[in-house]
Protein backbone atom coordinates (compact mmCIF):
# COMPACT_ATOMS: atom_id res chain seq x y z
CA UNK A 1 0.00 0.00 0.00
CA UNK A 2 2.98 2.95 1.10
CA UNK A 3 4.72 1.97 -2.54
CA UNK A 4 1.50 2.39 -4.00
CA UNK A 5 1.33 5.75 -2.29
CA UNK A 6 4.46 6.83 -3.60
CA UNK A 7 3.89 5.68 -7.46
CA UNK A 8 0.73 7.18 -7.29
CA UNK A 9 3.07 10.83 -6.30
CA UNK A 10 0.80 11.31 -3.29
CA UNK A 11 3.09 10.45 -0.77
CA UNK A 12 2.80 13.39 2.06
CA UNK A 13 6.12 14.47 3.53
CA UNK A 14 6.01 16.46 6.68
CA UNK A 15 8.09 19.56 6.80
CA UNK A 16 9.62 20.34 10.04
CA UNK A 17 9.28 23.57 11.34
CA UNK A 18 11.90 24.84 13.80
CA UNK A 19 10.08 27.92 14.62
CA UNK A 20 6.85 29.06 16.40
CA UNK A 21 3.69 29.30 13.64
CA UNK A 22 3.73 32.60 12.18
CA UNK A 23 3.63 34.53 8.52
CA UNK A 24 7.64 33.33 8.33
CA UNK A 25 8.82 30.31 9.55
CA UNK A 26 12.56 28.57 9.48
CA UNK A 27 12.18 24.91 8.23
CA UNK A 28 14.63 21.89 8.39
CA UNK A 29 17.78 22.32 6.16
CA UNK A 30 16.84 25.28 5.04
CA UNK A 31 18.95 28.80 6.20
CA UNK A 32 16.48 31.08 5.30
CA UNK A 33 13.00 32.26 6.60
CA UNK A 34 10.32 31.27 4.25
CA UNK A 35 7.07 32.87 3.88
CA UNK A 36 4.00 30.06 5.57
CA UNK A 37 0.87 29.99 2.91
CA UNK A 38 -0.56 26.62 4.15
CA UNK A 39 -1.23 27.69 8.10
CA UNK A 40 -4.81 27.70 9.72
CA UNK A 41 -3.42 30.86 11.44
CA UNK A 42 -6.17 32.76 9.78
CA UNK A 43 -5.47 36.03 12.24
CA UNK A 44 -1.89 35.14 12.57
CA UNK A 45 -2.66 34.90 16.60
CA UNK A 46 -0.37 31.54 17.16
CA UNK A 47 2.53 33.29 18.14
CA UNK A 48 0.93 36.76 19.56
CA UNK A 49 2.40 38.46 22.47
CA UNK A 50 -0.81 38.57 24.17
CA UNK A 51 -1.52 35.19 23.49
CA UNK A 52 1.71 33.46 24.90
CA UNK A 53 2.10 35.98 27.48
CA UNK A 54 -1.83 34.95 28.30
CA UNK A 55 -0.82 30.93 28.27
CA UNK A 56 2.32 31.95 30.60
CA UNK A 57 0.41 32.91 33.43
CA UNK A 58 -2.23 30.30 33.47
CA UNK A 59 1.02 28.16 33.42
CA UNK A 60 1.70 29.69 36.70
CA UNK A 61 -1.58 30.09 38.29
CA UNK A 62 -3.45 26.75 37.11
CA UNK A 63 -0.73 24.31 36.35
CA UNK A 64 0.22 22.01 33.25
CA UNK A 65 -2.89 20.16 33.50
CA UNK A 66 -5.74 18.72 35.14
CA UNK A 67 -5.28 14.84 35.05
CA UNK A 68 -9.08 14.59 34.88
CA UNK A 69 -12.13 14.61 32.87
CA UNK A 70 -14.51 17.48 33.71
CA UNK A 71 -16.57 15.67 35.74
CA UNK A 72 -14.42 14.07 37.94
CA UNK A 73 -12.26 16.95 39.19
CA UNK A 74 -10.76 18.41 35.87
CA UNK A 75 -13.00 22.16 35.76
CA UNK A 76 -11.68 24.87 36.66
CA UNK A 77 -13.21 28.57 36.82
CA UNK A 78 -11.27 29.88 33.57
CA UNK A 79 -13.05 27.08 31.68
CA UNK A 80 -16.87 28.46 32.66
CA UNK A 81 -15.30 31.24 31.78
CA UNK A 82 -13.92 30.33 28.40
CA UNK A 83 -17.53 28.70 27.53
CA UNK A 84 -19.29 31.53 28.68
CA UNK A 85 -17.52 33.89 26.33
CA UNK A 86 -17.89 31.40 22.91
CA UNK A 87 -21.57 31.68 23.98
CA UNK A 88 -21.82 35.61 24.07
CA UNK A 89 -19.79 35.81 21.33
CA UNK A 90 -22.02 33.66 19.14
CA UNK A 91 -25.12 35.16 20.55
CA UNK A 92 -26.16 31.59 21.90
CA UNK A 93 -27.60 30.68 25.80
CA UNK A 94 -24.88 28.12 25.91
CA UNK A 95 -21.65 26.42 25.08
CA UNK A 96 -19.52 23.39 26.08
CA UNK A 97 -15.46 22.79 25.54
CA UNK A 98 -13.64 19.79 23.78
CA UNK A 99 -10.15 18.41 23.23
CA UNK A 100 -11.11 19.31 19.61
CA UNK A 101 -13.77 19.92 17.25
CA UNK A 102 -13.17 16.77 15.82
CA UNK A 103 -14.22 15.56 19.13
CA UNK A 104 -17.33 17.89 19.35
CA UNK A 105 -18.26 16.48 15.81
CA UNK A 106 -17.79 12.90 16.99
CA UNK A 107 -19.87 13.65 20.45
CA UNK A 108 -23.30 14.95 19.53
CA UNK A 109 -24.84 13.66 16.67
CA UNK A 110 -25.20 9.90 18.60
CA UNK A 111 -26.32 11.94 21.81
CA UNK A 112 -29.30 13.88 20.05
CA UNK A 113 -30.63 11.78 17.31
CA UNK A 114 -32.35 8.20 17.89
CA UNK A 115 -33.04 5.87 15.57
CA UNK A 116 -36.48 6.98 14.54
CA UNK A 117 -34.68 10.95 13.48
CA UNK A 118 -33.21 11.85 10.31
CA UNK A 119 -29.44 13.62 9.85
CA UNK A 120 -29.17 15.41 6.20
CA UNK A 121 -25.79 15.86 5.21
CA UNK A 122 -23.22 17.25 2.70
CA UNK A 123 -21.40 14.44 0.60
CA UNK A 124 -18.53 16.67 1.26
CA UNK A 125 -18.64 17.67 4.74
CA UNK A 126 -15.65 17.30 6.92
CA UNK A 127 -14.46 13.52 8.03
CA UNK A 128 -15.22 14.70 11.57
CA UNK A 129 -18.73 14.95 10.49
CA UNK A 130 -18.70 11.76 8.66
CA UNK A 131 -17.44 9.96 11.49
CA UNK A 132 -19.83 11.36 13.94
CA UNK A 133 -22.72 10.59 11.86
CA UNK A 134 -21.89 7.16 11.46
CA UNK A 135 -22.02 6.56 15.55
CA UNK A 136 -25.80 7.44 15.33
CA UNK A 137 -28.35 5.37 15.15
CA UNK A 138 -30.43 8.09 12.45
CA UNK A 139 -31.34 7.66 9.19
CA UNK A 140 -29.10 8.90 6.91
CA UNK A 141 -29.24 10.86 3.99
CA UNK A 142 -26.30 12.39 1.75
CA UNK A 143 -27.13 15.43 -0.50
CA UNK A 144 -25.41 16.65 -3.13
CA UNK A 145 -22.93 19.48 -2.44
CA UNK A 146 -24.51 22.74 -2.09
CA UNK A 147 -27.42 21.51 -4.09
CA UNK A 148 -30.99 22.83 -2.10
CA UNK A 149 -33.28 20.86 -5.01
CA UNK A 150 -31.11 17.76 -3.40
CA UNK A 151 -31.48 18.30 -0.03
CA UNK A 152 -35.32 18.88 -0.70
CA UNK A 153 -36.19 15.82 -1.79
CA UNK A 154 -34.08 14.39 0.83
CA UNK A 155 -36.09 16.60 3.94
CA UNK A 156 -39.23 15.46 1.78
CA UNK A 157 -38.41 11.79 2.06
CA UNK A 158 -37.48 12.39 5.88
CA UNK A 159 -40.91 14.01 6.73
CA UNK A 160 -42.55 11.58 9.08
CA UNK A 161 -38.82 11.59 10.97
CA UNK A 162 -39.58 13.29 14.23
CA UNK A 163 -36.65 15.30 14.62
CA UNK A 164 -34.34 16.15 11.11
CA UNK A 165 -30.93 17.26 11.48
CA UNK A 166 -29.36 19.34 8.23
CA UNK A 167 -25.40 19.35 8.50
CA UNK A 168 -23.31 21.12 6.71
CA UNK A 169 -19.54 22.83 6.56
CA UNK A 170 -20.13 27.04 6.96
CA UNK A 171 -17.09 27.07 4.82
CA UNK A 172 -15.66 23.31 2.93
CA UNK A 173 -11.69 23.24 3.94
CA UNK A 174 -10.79 22.23 0.62
CA UNK A 175 -12.48 24.40 -2.08
CA UNK A 176 -13.01 27.82 0.42
CA UNK A 177 -16.84 27.31 -0.62
CA UNK A 178 -19.46 28.88 1.37
CA UNK A 179 -22.64 27.11 2.21
CA UNK A 180 -25.85 28.31 0.66
CA UNK A 181 -27.28 28.90 4.15
CA UNK A 182 -30.27 31.50 3.88
CA UNK A 183 -31.64 28.61 1.89
CA UNK A 184 -30.66 25.66 3.94
CA UNK A 185 -32.16 27.46 6.56
CA UNK A 186 -35.71 28.57 5.03
CA UNK A 187 -35.45 24.84 3.87
CA UNK A 188 -35.59 23.75 7.40
CA UNK A 189 -38.04 26.02 8.64
CA UNK A 190 -40.31 24.81 5.73
CA UNK A 191 -39.52 21.32 6.60
CA UNK A 192 -39.50 21.47 10.35
CA UNK A 193 -35.58 20.57 10.58
CA UNK A 194 -33.06 21.82 12.44
CA UNK A 195 -29.68 23.27 11.50
CA UNK A 196 -26.34 22.37 12.17
CA UNK A 197 -22.68 24.27 11.49
CA UNK A 198 -19.11 23.25 11.79
CA UNK A 199 -17.42 27.16 11.25
CA UNK A 200 -13.74 25.66 11.66
CA UNK A 201 -12.79 27.59 8.50
CA UNK A 202 -15.12 30.71 9.66
CA UNK A 203 -14.93 31.43 13.37
CA UNK A 204 -13.35 34.36 14.30
CA UNK A 205 -12.84 35.77 10.63
CA UNK A 206 -15.76 35.07 8.38
CA UNK A 207 -18.25 38.55 8.16
CA UNK A 208 -17.80 41.65 9.48
CA UNK A 209 -16.75 41.04 12.79
CA UNK A 210 -15.88 37.33 12.46
CA UNK A 211 -18.69 36.08 13.71
CA UNK A 212 -18.94 33.27 11.31
CA UNK A 213 -20.94 32.28 8.19
CA UNK A 214 -24.29 33.71 9.36
CA UNK A 215 -22.72 36.70 10.19
CA UNK A 216 -21.27 36.79 6.39
CA UNK A 217 -25.02 35.84 5.01
CA UNK A 218 -27.01 37.96 7.40
CA UNK A 219 -28.43 34.96 8.57
CA UNK A 220 -27.45 35.72 12.45
CA UNK A 221 -29.55 33.52 14.99
CA UNK A 222 -31.15 31.09 12.29
CA UNK A 223 -28.85 28.23 12.68
CA UNK A 224 -29.77 25.90 16.25
CA UNK A 225 -25.90 24.02 16.69
CA UNK A 226 -22.64 25.94 15.75
CA UNK A 227 -19.52 23.61 16.11
CA UNK A 228 -16.24 24.97 15.58
CA UNK A 229 -11.89 25.31 16.55
CA UNK A 230 -9.86 26.92 18.57
CA UNK A 231 -7.06 25.64 16.65
CA UNK A 232 -7.47 27.90 14.05
CA UNK A 233 -7.80 30.77 13.86
CA UNK A 234 -8.49 31.55 17.61
CA UNK A 235 -4.79 31.21 18.77
CA UNK A 236 -3.86 27.85 16.89
CA UNK A 237 -3.78 25.59 19.74
CA UNK A 238 -6.28 22.93 20.50
CA UNK A 239 -9.54 22.50 21.38
CA UNK A 240 -13.17 22.65 20.32
CA UNK A 241 -16.41 23.53 21.30
CA UNK A 242 -20.41 23.08 20.75
CA UNK A 243 -22.84 26.31 20.85
CA UNK A 244 -26.34 26.38 21.36
CA UNK A 245 -29.62 26.50 23.55
CA UNK A 246 -29.14 25.52 27.32
CA UNK A 247 -31.03 22.23 27.30
CA UNK A 248 -28.34 20.97 24.38
CA UNK A 249 -25.60 21.62 26.02
CA UNK A 250 -26.97 19.94 29.52
CA UNK A 251 -27.20 17.16 27.23
CA UNK A 252 -24.03 16.98 26.08
CA UNK A 253 -22.29 17.24 29.54
CA UNK A 254 -24.52 13.96 30.34
CA UNK A 255 -23.83 12.32 27.35
CA UNK A 256 -21.32 12.91 24.86
CA UNK A 257 -18.47 10.29 25.50
CA UNK A 258 -15.54 12.57 23.86
CA UNK A 259 -16.44 14.89 26.49
CA UNK A 260 -17.11 12.58 29.37
CA UNK A 261 -14.04 10.03 28.78
CA UNK A 262 -11.70 13.30 27.54
CA UNK A 263 -8.90 15.33 29.54
CA UNK A 264 -10.10 18.61 29.88
CA UNK A 265 -8.44 21.26 28.60
CA UNK A 266 -4.93 22.13 29.32
CA UNK A 267 -4.88 25.84 31.69
CA UNK A 268 -2.62 27.65 28.99
CA UNK A 269 -4.56 26.77 25.90
CA UNK A 270 -7.72 27.87 27.76
CA UNK A 271 -6.33 30.85 28.91
CA UNK A 272 -4.80 32.01 25.53
CA UNK A 273 -8.21 31.42 23.26
CA UNK A 274 -10.20 32.82 26.41
CA UNK A 275 -7.60 36.17 25.54
CA UNK A 276 -8.42 35.73 21.28
CA UNK A 277 -11.93 36.16 22.04
CA UNK A 278 -11.36 39.44 24.17
CA UNK A 279 -8.97 40.92 21.20
CA UNK A 280 -11.75 39.98 19.00
CA UNK A 281 -14.91 41.27 21.04
CA UNK A 282 -12.96 44.28 21.00
CA UNK A 283 -11.59 45.26 17.95
CA UNK A 284 -12.60 43.84 13.79
CA UNK A 285 -8.77 44.83 12.59
CA UNK A 286 -6.98 41.91 12.08
CA UNK A 287 -10.30 40.32 10.12
CA UNK A 288 -10.72 43.72 7.77
CA UNK A 289 -6.77 43.14 7.09
CA UNK A 290 -7.35 39.16 6.36
CA UNK A 291 -10.24 40.29 4.44
CA UNK A 292 -7.68 42.76 2.28
CA UNK A 293 -5.03 40.08 1.86
CA UNK A 294 -7.48 37.89 0.73
CA UNK A 295 -8.59 39.98 -2.18
CA UNK A 296 -5.22 41.11 -3.52
CA UNK A 297 -4.21 37.62 -3.58
CA UNK A 298 -6.56 36.35 -5.43
CA UNK A 299 -7.16 39.30 -7.87
CA UNK A 300 -3.43 39.06 -8.81
CA UNK A 301 -3.82 35.04 -9.58
CA UNK A 302 -6.84 35.13 -11.42
CA UNK A 303 -5.20 37.83 -13.37
CA UNK A 304 -2.05 35.90 -14.16
CA UNK A 305 -4.59 32.84 -15.18
CA UNK A 306 -4.73 30.81 -12.87
CA UNK A 307 -7.92 28.83 -11.84
CA UNK A 308 -8.66 29.68 -8.11
CA UNK A 309 -11.99 28.20 -6.51
CA UNK A 310 -13.83 29.19 -3.64
CA UNK A 311 -15.85 32.12 -2.34
CA UNK A 312 -13.43 35.06 -1.81
CA UNK A 313 -12.74 33.12 1.17
CA UNK A 314 -8.69 33.14 2.52
CA UNK A 315 -8.78 29.44 1.68
CA UNK A 316 -7.33 30.15 -1.92
CA UNK A 317 -7.37 26.69 -3.80
CA UNK A 318 -4.82 27.16 -7.12
CA UNK A 319 -6.49 24.17 -8.82
CA UNK A 320 -3.96 21.89 -10.91
CA UNK A 321 -5.02 18.60 -11.48
CA UNK A 322 -2.24 16.11 -11.67
CA UNK A 323 -0.99 15.42 -8.32
CA UNK A 324 2.83 15.15 -9.70
CA UNK A 325 2.45 18.45 -10.83
CA UNK A 326 1.10 19.80 -7.85
CA UNK A 327 3.58 18.35 -5.31
CA UNK A 328 5.98 19.13 -8.00
CA UNK A 329 5.18 22.62 -7.97
CA UNK A 330 4.99 23.22 -4.31
CA UNK A 331 8.77 21.84 -4.02
CA UNK A 332 9.38 24.75 -6.75
CA UNK A 333 7.75 27.23 -4.81
CA UNK A 334 9.52 26.25 -1.42
CA UNK A 335 12.97 26.77 -3.10
CA UNK A 336 11.44 30.41 -4.06
CA UNK A 337 11.09 31.11 -0.23
CA UNK A 338 6.79 30.54 -0.24
CA UNK A 339 5.88 27.33 1.98
CA UNK A 340 2.75 25.68 0.48
CA UNK A 341 1.43 22.19 0.37
CA UNK A 342 -0.05 19.95 -2.72
CA UNK A 343 -3.14 18.13 -1.87
CA UNK A 344 -4.00 15.42 -3.84
CA UNK A 345 -5.89 12.21 -3.63
CA UNK A 346 -7.37 10.88 -1.11
CA UNK A 347 -7.51 14.37 0.54
CA UNK A 348 -9.47 15.53 -2.24
CA UNK A 349 -10.75 13.86 -4.93
CA UNK A 350 -8.29 12.26 -8.05
CA UNK A 351 -8.31 14.51 -10.95
CA UNK A 352 -8.69 17.82 -8.46
CA UNK A 353 -5.33 17.81 -7.24
CA UNK A 354 -4.05 21.84 -5.85
CA UNK A 355 -2.15 23.74 -4.20
CA UNK A 356 -4.00 25.48 -1.23
CA UNK A 357 -3.38 28.59 -0.22
CA UNK A 358 -4.41 30.23 2.88
CA UNK A 359 -3.61 33.61 3.92
CA UNK A 360 -3.12 35.83 6.92
CA UNK A 361 -3.76 38.43 8.73
CA UNK A 362 -0.34 38.63 9.27
CA UNK A 363 0.79 38.73 6.27
CA UNK A 364 1.74 41.78 4.91
CA UNK A 365 1.11 43.38 1.32
CA UNK A 366 4.81 42.77 0.24
CA UNK A 367 4.37 39.08 1.58
CA UNK A 368 1.33 38.61 -0.58
CA UNK A 369 2.68 40.10 -3.80
CA UNK A 370 5.75 37.87 -3.35
CA UNK A 371 4.01 34.97 -2.85
CA UNK A 372 1.53 35.92 -5.94
CA UNK A 373 5.22 36.82 -8.07
CA UNK A 374 6.54 33.13 -7.06
CA UNK A 375 3.20 31.31 -8.41
CA UNK A 376 3.07 33.22 -11.31
CA UNK A 377 7.15 32.37 -12.35
CA UNK A 378 6.83 29.03 -11.53
CA UNK A 379 3.56 28.58 -13.22
CA UNK A 380 4.82 29.96 -16.68
CA UNK A 381 8.03 27.57 -15.50
CA UNK A 382 5.89 24.49 -15.47
CA UNK A 383 3.68 25.64 -18.50
CA UNK A 384 0.33 25.89 -15.85
CA UNK A 385 -0.04 29.66 -17.22
CA UNK A 386 1.41 31.49 -20.03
Amino acid sequence: KLEEIRQAGTWKDERVITTPQAAAIAVESRTDNILNFCANNYLGLSSHPLIISAAKNALDDYGAGLSSVRFICGTQDIHIGLENKIAKFHAREAAILYASCFDANAGIFECILSEEDAVLSDELNHASIIDGIRLCKARKFRYKHRNLQDLESKLAEAKDSPTKLIVTDGVFSMDGSIAPLREICDLADKYGALVFIDECHATGFLGKTGRGTEEFLDVVGRVDIINSTLGKALGGAAGGYTCGSESLVALLRQRSRPYLFSNSLPPPVVASASKVFDLLMDTSELTQKLQENTLRFRTKMKAAGFNIIGDSHPICPVMLGDARLASQFANAMLEKGIYVIGFSFPVVPKGKARIRVQVSAAHSTEDIDKCSDAFIEVGKQLGVIS
